[in-house]
């Protein structure tokens, strides 16, 4: 029987379900809409009649997008939320108000993908497969807003399937340079390829590509970039320098935002601000009425696995970081030295591994200045940087190897002191085995 053919149903476990999506199409990333549009014209939901706000950008998606997505629930609103790649469950990538989707929901619609893939006689990649599935539910569910987390690139990913009402791109640096390019300018012009006529795009960054900008305005699209069109500023004193007064109840909080139309102060949160006044100023551009407590309140909320995730393992302190980038590592190492600031931290031992296709050498040389030893091991996938790769990257370092991230999160943990520091880092699939191993050691504090 023919993979094409392949029976499966309802009845079928998800598991039995993303076997199969990894199976029938010849590559893992196929760059190009054209050939699964027929897909989600079958499907009908190429045109969804509510807001649509679309994120790209080299780092900081997911945590904009969880930000955007829980201003909009405070707010009431039903929230259909996409985001990828996941980190220990699937159903992590479609939340519906917040929540992981059923898997029963998320099975119903890989049927209703999968007949609508037989009837155009077409193979579809896991990613486009499962994305689609996405779309299906958030159709299905009548969600009142669609927030969408671009998973590669922004022009041929096939999130751009669906047009947005409000655009937003994090920041560029420089990854994926395979598929993307090599320098900041061609991989700005295809995040930019999320843009179209008219519709606001918000940029996260004070540094933005001259082939973002001319897209841009190319288009019509208003600006606002961080930095010149909103801000955010630590308070320190009776006011700000926009003059907000500070009262004795709000010196606690972290910051104050503003752009042209408004002033306010922001909550503590756990994400980066950057970030967090990026999606600030995306749902105020998305003219969805807010008010300023609900916009705080969402802030407060949002919470998003492995972005400086502080944890205990063995009653020792780790922090868990999705950073597999230079741009990413950058701001890791940023956050570290606040942290250092306010926490006695002797040694930092890393739990590391990266995928092969990452500038493994420049990650590594970012953070040798603040890495005591690491812990490393070869994930578990298919696409892993070799023990050759790594050994090479990790030369004139203190290292050890172990057979398992598993393994090496244990090996340091028992040889860390209570005023060290672990550090989980270097890719998605690293975080998945050190948490996956905190849930079998049953030590999840």
């Amino acid at each position: 029987m023919s993979q094409s053919t392949k029976i499966l149903n309802a009845q079928s476990s998800l598991d039995e379900w993303l076997d199969y999506w990894q199976t029938i199409h010849a590559t893992a990333i196929d760059m190009g809409l054209e050939r699964v549009r027929p897909v989600a014209e079958k499907l009908e939901i190429l045109y969804p009649q509510v807001p649509v706000v679309t994120v790209a950008g080299t780092n900081g998606k997911g945590s904009t997008t969880t930000v955007i997505a829980s201003i909009y629930q405070a707010a009431g609103l039903k929230v259909g939320l996409y985001q990828s790649p996941h980190i220990q469950y699937f159903n992590e990538r479609i939340r519906l108000g917040g929540i992981p989707v059923d898997s029963q929901i998320l099975i119903n619609a890989f049927v209703d993908v999968e007949s609508a893939r037989v009837a155009c006689d077409l193979t579809l990649s896991f990613f486009e497969a499962t994305t689609l599935a996405a779309f299906v539910i958030f159709k299905q569910q009548q969600c009142d807003v669609w927030v969408l987390e671009v998973g590669l690139g922004g022009r041929l990913d096939v999130v751009n399937l669906i047009d947005p009402t409000v655009a937003v791109i994090t920041n560029i640096g420089i990854d994926h340079v395979e598929w993307l390019g090599d320098n900041r300018e061609q991989i700005g012009f295809e995040k930019a390829g999320i843009l179209r006529p008219n519709i606001p795009l918000i940029f996260g960054d004070a540094d933005m590509p001259n082939s973002i900008r001319q897209h841009a305005q190319s288009l019509g699209c208003p600006i606002y970039q961080l930095g010149q069109d909103f801000f955010w500023q630590g308070m320190a004193g009776e006011s700000d320098s926009h003059g907000v007064h500070v009262t004795q109840q709000n010196k606690t909080q972290s910051s104050v935002y503003s752009s042209a139309a408004y002033t306010f102060i922001l909550p503590n949160a756990f994400l980066a601000l950057a970030n967090v006044c990026s999606a600030v100023t995306a749902v105020l551009a998305s003219q969805i009425p807010l008010q300023i407590d609900e916009i705080t309140q969402g802030i407060q909320n949002a919470k998003l696995a492995g972005r400086f995730e502080q944890r205990f393992f063995h009653g020792k302190r780790l922090i868990a970081d999705v950073a597999h980038n230079p741009h990413g590592v950058k701001f890791l190492l940023e956050q570290l030295f606040a942290y250092r600031k306010k926490h006695v931290t002797h040694h930092i031992h890393a739990i590391f591994s990266m995928l092969a296709d990452k500038d493994i050498d420049a990650v590594v040389d970012m953070g040798r200045s603040v890495i005591d030893h690491w812990h490393v091991a070869v994930l578990d996938v298919p696409r892993a940087a070799s023990r050759l790769q790594l050994e090479t990257a990790l030369k004139d370092v203190n290292v050890s190897f172990y057979p398992t991230i598993g393994m090496a999160l244990v090996g340091a943990s028992q040889r860390v002191a209570d005023d060290d520091l672990m550090l989980a880092w270097g890719s998605f699939y690293t975080l998945e085995a050190v948490y996956q191993q905190i849930q079998n050691d049953g030590r999840l504090l």
